[in-house]
């Protein structure tokens, strides 16, 4: 399933190789693609995803490793699982980052919603595999069963998802771009029971409509749920 965790790990692209993988292990873990306790994939299988030698790959490792964000094991279960934990929400940070971001925070928002009901429509428009579909609908079962101390991660790993099936790694590498912009701000947000049920039925819309074909109703289903955190960000920071 090439298309699976190709929001994230694609080909490194710059002459940074080893700057660029740390950060792209990084977002892996920060956007929920892996969570706390999770094993990467093997280090070989890895390296030829991000298109880069081994021993780049295992200098970005040792270097996250000394950071805390991941370990390593050896013996016939060992790899490298991850060690980062998302930090708690905090409304004191995240009038501090909206701050530092300034007008970015609008750009931001506006580049979201622009990918991602793109995403969506595509995502309808193509006609999903059956293991595509599959892959959506445990995403999104994943992020329904999901407790508080868990909704965020996996709210940001259902959105990749849709990004993901659409067969685009250009568009599912934007997604992922502009989620991680407004990662630190959307984690910031305390995890309410009302709106996570309200979102809880948008997300189901947005599945309803992709696996329908419903091209018109997965952008509605998009816009209005992207629309509705916006709206609640904007809330807490007034």
């Amino acid at each position: 399933m090439d298309w699976q965790g190709g929001a994230i790990f694609r080909p490194v692209r710059t002459g940074n190789a080893f700057e660029e993988t740390v950060q792209r292990i990084l977002e892996a873990v920060k956007l929920g693609v892996f969570g706390y306790g999770d094993r990467l994939p093997p280090e070989r299988e890895l390296a030829v995803r991000l298109g880069i030698s081994r021993e780049t790959l295992r200098e970005a490792l040792h270097s996250l490793q000394a950071a805390g964000c991941v370990e390593s094991r050896r013996g016939r279960y060992g790899g490298t699982f991850v060690t980062y934990r998302l930090p708690p929400p905090d409304l004191g940070e995240l009038r501090r980052a909206v701050r530092d971001m300034g007008a970015e925070l609008e750009d931001a928002l506006t580049y979201r919603l622009v990918l991602e009901t793109g995403a969506a429509e595509q995502a309808a428009r193509r006609g999903l595999a059956e293991e595509q579909r599959g892959y959506l609908c445990g995403r999104l079962a994943e992020l329904e069963a999901a407790g508080p101390d868990e909704y965020r991660r996996l709210d940001s790993r259902f959105h990749l998802a849709i990004a993901e099936v659409t067969g685009s790694h250009s568009l599912a590498a934007g997604v992922a771009e502009s989620r991680m912009r407004l990662n630190d701000l959307l984690n910031a947000i305390p995890v309410l029971d009302r709106n996570i049920e309200h979102s809880s039925h948008q997300h189901r819309a947005m599945v309803e409509a992709i696996l329908a074909g419903d091209v018109a109703g997965a952008r509605r289903a998009t816009e209005e749920h992207l629309a509705g955190t916006a709206a609640l960000l904007r809330g807490f920071l007034g």
